[in-house]
């Protein structure tokens, strides 16, 4: 613990002294928001055995819309997905929820902004906001996935990371973070390790925290120089985010909360590393995340029996409220755009009728494809009981 501590301490001292200088200016290219917002989204239909969940995805929209999963508030024109909370699921079954990936991709040079109302909170979720390169397929974590929002069961935290093919490293401690983010683990191989996970200690962003003060926004900068992720909390959010503005310059954001050098990846940086990535929402049900944390922060028990199965009316928390997902690009100099976008082409329709990206049953959740064997989930789970120690002291 002494060590751990000490980390953290040298850390805050180098990160006040620091600069930021990964940043640039990025106009508008794609804007989901208001009644269009589900415009430009795949809806995930069926299991997907990735994050061993408890879930039943239903897709495509129209499914989800029947089903209140997933609809627009006619008053303020947020976007809410959500899990059935209603159905008496029986023992043995799975209870419905909802999985949404863009069919666009985006390429280095892109900045999503993320403005979040409410997420998912309570015992037995495991949300997520993501990105991956769905080209890959089972191929992952070749292509990188870059974790901007991940909670599991009630912890009041968020953890955000990258999982790389292996010979990616994150720095620690890392001048370039806030001095209030804990640097978790530090390889990025996402296959054989956890992914380098940055937790962000200094904001209550999740739960009743986040949600009571009417939310934040995320901003995922993905550049030719690093991987960066700020949370700003409602009351700070900038002037430049809330006007809807068709540019954004990263330098004004100040020192980001999560951030990856491409340098930590060798000599050629991201390439080899990442490819477009394709956004993604998801709200698991217990899964491998949620099941091996239940005990942590809530009445210790099984997962399923105790948060999934009944009349769900303990899942009342379990959903996204979303004001707009707004994405970036270097190559713009600043042009509105509602409807149309020129990123990079990312997965077609699966042609199956289940609304899904090609391939996107072929990787789940932000951290499933490391739960493929034992050894590395056993890492994933000591890592994250150790950091809730130690803010919990």
């Amino acid at each position: 613990m002494l060590s751990f501590i000490t980390l953290i301490s040298v850390s805050t001292l180098l990160a006040r002294n620091a600069q930021t200088s990964l940043a640039a200016s990025y106009g508008l290219v794609k804007d989901y928001s208001g009644d269009n917002f589900f415009d430009g989204w795949d809806f995930f239909n069926g299991y997907d055995s990735t994050t061993s969940g408890d879930e039943m995805y239903v897709g495509p929209q129209a499914a989800a819309e029947a089903a209140n999963l997933a609809f627009i508030d006619p008053q303020t024109k947020h976007a809410f997905l959500k899990v059935d909370n209603t159905t008496n699921v029986p023992d043995q079954q799975k209870r419905n929820s909802v999985k949404i990936t863009t069919t666009a991709s985006y390429d280095v040079g892109s900045v999503w902004v993320a403005d979040l109302f409410h997420v998912p909170y309570g015992c037995g979720l495991w949300p997520a906001m993501w990105s991956w390169a769905p080209q890959v397929g089972l191929n992952w974590p070749e292509g990188g996935e870059i974790d901007t929002f991940e909670a599991v069961n009630q912890v009041s935290f968020n953890q955000m990371g990258l999982h790389t093919n292996a010979g990616c490293t994150a720095p620690k401690p890392n001048p370039n973070q806030n001095s209030a983010s804990i640097v978790n683990t530090t390889d990025c191989h996402g296959d054989q390790g956890q992914g380098c996970i940055v937790t962000d200690a200094g904001h209550p962003s999740d739960g009743p925290g986040f949600n009571d003060n009417g939310g934040g926004v995320f901003v995922t900068e993905y550049a030719a120089t690093g991987i960066s992720i700020w949370y700003i909390p409602r009351a700070n959010v900038p002037q430049s985010i809330s006007s809807n503005s068709t540019t954004i310059d990263t330098s004004t954001l100040g020192t980001p909360t999560g951030n990856w050098p491409a340098s930590s990846c060798g000599s050629n940086g991201f390439s080899g590393f990442f490819l477009p990535q394709s956004i993604v929402f998801h709200i698991v049900l217990c899964g491998t995340f949620g099941k091996a944390t239940y005990n942590q922060t809530c009445t210790p028990g099984d997962c399923y029996s105790t948060s999934v199965v009944g009349d769900g009316s303990n899942l009342s928390e379990g959903y996204f409220e979303i004001g707009s997902v707004r994405v970036f690009s270097s190559n713009v100099t600043g042009s509105t755009s509602s409807g149309s976008s020129n990123p990079t082409s990312g997965g077609s329709s699966s042609g199956t009728g289940t609304g899904s990206s090609t391939a996107s049953a072929s990787q789940g959740s932000s951290t499933s494809g490391a739960f493929q064997n034992d050894a590395t989930w056993s890492l994933v789970v000591a890592a994250f009981i150790a950091v809730i120690g130690c803010l919990a002291m």
